[in-house]
């Protein structure tokens, strides 16, 4: 392996973060040089419509993933929320951070919550999940498409027609926004997107020094709550665009997996909540993953 490596990631204020966590991480472990390349994906630049309209959230990694691929970069940095169910042949993600708050919160531009939010109020979101979400608890809501980095989020909720945003507290609390919040929802409430707040490192899967020594740095329970969450996407035939929400917890070597899936036009949803012991994981995720599935299919 050589001494110097180089991390590949978006080039959003948050992408330059985690590349930078996961550098602090490495060097505790190593003593490699670590030179960081800032890569521009087209989920970057189109930002006027869903991320469903323009290939999918995948469209947020393929770019990263290609200049591994040419090895123009030896770890690619992503959230895990981003990456597309199926992984490229080629590439590995051995890798899992510790894990960020997963919840949703929201941003208002008056601090208001949202159950004191005026009828007709525009919350901004770009994921059909989390609208669907909010409207099951305020119908009366309006819905606007919102895209962007972070900044550029908060800056059109106070200068641009919405009253209030949903976004990721994992991301807030990252880049120190956290007194932006106005609220939080609980993991019952608005069940998270699967792997929301893990930050994930791919590498080339014949890079076998690399991979030895990330897996030094993997999280373990973080790393078996990721093979929950996008098991039970997998088995829906969902990616990271699918109104599903998925969240799973470890507590006394107990797994929890809840769940949720959405009709296409929101107005249904299917829930599923199983928990065993962590040796009897691939049980879990197939009998949440049945029911969502089955359930989705009765409702047809």
């Amino acid at each position: 392996m050589n001494s110097k490596i180089i991390i590949g990631a978006r080039g959003s204020k948050l992408a330059s973060k985690y590349a930078e966590i996961a550098s602090y991480e490495i060097k505790k472990i190593s003593s490699l040089n670590i030179e960081h390349k800032k890569i521009t994906t087209k989920g970057d630049l189109v930002l006027d419509k869903r991320t469903s309209e323009i290939g999918g959230k995948g469209e947020f990694v393929k770019k990263i993933e290609e200049k591994l691929l040419e090895k123009k970069i030896d770890i690619a940095v992503h959230s895990l929320k981003d990456m597309p169910t199926l992984e490229r042949n080629e590439l590995i993600t051995c890798c899992f951070l510790k894990r960020n708050n997963p919840n949703e919160v929201m941003l208002s531009k008056k601090n208001t919550l949202l159950k004191d939010l005026k009828a007709g109020s525009i919350i901004g979101t770009s994921s059909l999940r989390r609208e669907f979400q909010i409207k099951s608890m305020r119908p009366d809501l309006n819905f606007k498409l919102i895209r962007g980095n972070i900044d550029t989020r908060i800056k059109k909720l106070y200068n641009e027609n919405y009253d209030a945003i949903i976004l990721a507290q994992a991301g807030l609390e990252t880049l120190s926004l956290k007194n932006e919040i106005t609220q939080i929802f609980d993991l019952d409430e608005m069940i998270p997107s699967a792997g929301q707040g893990i930050i994930v490192l791919q590498c080339r899967k014949n890079d076998y020094e690399l991979i030895k020594l990330l897996k030094k740095i993997n999280h373990e329970e973080t790393n078996i709550n990721a093979f929950c969450e996008k098991g039970v996407l997998k088995l829906l035939d969902g990616d990271c665009d699918t109104a599903a929400g998925i969240i799973s917890t470890i507590s006394n070597n107990l797994i929890t997996i809840n769940a949720e899936l959405y009709s296409p036009d929101g107005k249904k949803k299917i829930l599923s909540r199983h928990s065993g012991p962590i040796n009897e994981v691939n049980n879990i995720i197939n009998k949440v993953g049945k029911e969502l599935k089955d359930g989705l299919l009765n409702l047809n």
